[in-house]
């Protein structure tokens, strides 16, 4: 690769904006590849593991291209309209944004997302000026995190995260969010898209959801203890729109610190979590306890499907969802592997590609499917392939439309092993579920109607 290295000095954006811009300048052509970041130590440190030789401050932006020398121009002022909220309009008409919290007037809630080392010192300030955090920004330490989180409590804010990619507050989406109906449920969340999942499943049973509250990973760890959890379950209960609260977490931990919530019923879907909770309806699925939440039960797995004889291997962008695929693999299947080298062996694997060992220096696979792409295309000529399972993630932040970026994958794998996906959005999404479905049923896929039904007809394919 021969990179052109352009930095663009004092152009702060937040990762999320930026691994979208990344994404569309990748598709012009004469583009073999195409990355821009924040010129931290640490991003500095990925480019020069892909051979970018660049220098530049935290706050410049960095643009680095592999590809025609002719086209170098076109990208960088392409991505200077876009990081100045150019889409295709006229950017003298766009509305200033203040570039520090010094220039917040009239808002509650703050989207911190800067690099790790910065963040924490960040939402603090948020806290002191009496907004809630929705915290992004990943590596932060559990102190600060547990730092934060006290402080927020004692001043009655929410501190959602750290690395919380999913929240929904009175309707409005933050990170990766879907569209999804108004209505009586509430979610609390410990995990992504956990969330995006349960709220999906709500909306498809006709049902809404007034607020998710995202935590992030860790604060049901005996070390946070819950703090965030508890406050965004007294929030909820205290709001007279909503009838169920529905807590999404994976395999939580500080459950005996949870509060029975007054006034609601309290339904909670712990994947990998054995157990009951006192005053809590618990269920060891997403979809179940989705479904629970909105009166409905888990449907009979009665769709006909064909046996193969080979190994599972399920690519996922959505970490969630992959631990609940593996949770119900495991007692039917046997032992499914997660870790990365797990794709070039021989049993069950299930791979979550949004760890840092995919993202590093590059977008998350929710914004670019090129890496699952590969995956895809190597095993299904592999010989050992019997079924794959796919999530395609809808929704605000997400790829424009991953169902047709897959099709052609899709297409030449289902010639060798089955294709079971879910597609985890709603109608009213950007991407618009059902035209993602049709899109992957074309292409030769199953498509499942939640991610754990997936999982369970991929064990009834290798049975």
């Amino acid at each position: 690769m021969t990179w052109q290295v352009h930095t663009l000095a004092d152009r702060y954006a937040d990762s999320v904006r930026l691994m979208s811009i990344a994404q569309t300048l990748r598709g012009h052509d004469g583009v073999a590849a195409c990355e821009i970041v924040m010129g931290t130590p640490a991003n500095l440190g990925a480019l020069a593991a892909l051979g970018v030789d660049a220098e530049a401050r935290p706050g410049d932006v960095v643009l680095a291209i592999d590809g025609e020398k002719t086209i170098a121009a076109t990208l960088v002022a392409e991505a200077e309209r876009l990081l100045a909220g150019g889409a295709g309009t006229d950017t003298t008409t766009t509305v200033a944004r203040p570039r520090t919290l010094a220039g917040i007037d009239g808002r509650n809630v703050a989207l911190v997302s800067v690099p790790g080392e910065y963040a924490p010192l960040e939402a603090h300030r948020a806290l002191t000026r009496g907004l809630h955090v929705f915290l992004f920004s990943d590596h932060v330490s559990l102190e600060d995190e547990i730092a934060l989180k006290r402080r927020g409590a004692e001043r009655g804010l929410l501190v959602m995260g750290p690395e919380c990619g999913t929240a929904m507050l009175a309707g409005i989406g933050l990170g990766f969010a879907n569209v999804v109906r108004p209505g009586p449920v509430g979610i609390v969340a410990a995990a992504g898209t956990g969330a995006q999942e349960t709220a999906c499943l709500i909306d498809g049973a006709g049902v809404g959801v007034s607020h998710i509250i995202g935590v992030g990973g860790r604060d049901l760890s005996p070390e946070v203890g819950a703090t965030m959890t508890r406050q965004a379950i007294a929030m909820l209960a205290a709001d007279e729109r909503i009838e169920t609260l529905l807590l999404v977490a994976k395999e939580p931990e500080a459950v005996d610190m949870l509060p029975v919530p007054e006034g609601v019923r309290a339904v909670a879907a712990l994947v990998g979590f054995e157990g009951s909770i006192p005053g809590w309806e618990v269920h060891p699925t997403l979809e179940a306890g989705a479904l629970a939440a909105v009166g409905g039960t888990v449907p009979a797995d009665d769709a006909a499907i064909a046996p193969r004889r080979g190994r599972i291997l399920g690519l996922y962008s959505g970490g969630s969802l992959a631990h609940e695929a593996c949770a119900i693999l495991e007692p039917l299947v046997g032992p499914v592997a997660t870790e990365p080298e797990a794709v070039a062996a021989d049993g069950h694997a299930v791979i979550d590609l949004g760890t840092d060992r995919y993202t590093q220096g590059r977008p998350h696979p929710m914004v670019d499917p090129t890496t699952r792409i590969e995956l895809l295309e190597a095993a299904a000529g592999d010989g050992r392939t019997g079924c794959m399972l796919l999530d395609v993630v809808c929704g605000h932040g997400a790829h424009p439309d991953p169902a047709s970026e897959l099709a052609g994958p899709v297409s030449r794998a289902s010639a060798q092993a089955t294709v079971i996906a879910r597609v985890c959005g709603t109608p009213a999404d950007p991407q618009d579920a059902t035209r993602q479905t049709a899109t992957l049923r074309a292409a030769g896929a199953v498509v499942a109607t939640s991610n754990a039904a997936a999982a369970r007809m991929a064990a009834r394919v290798v049975a």
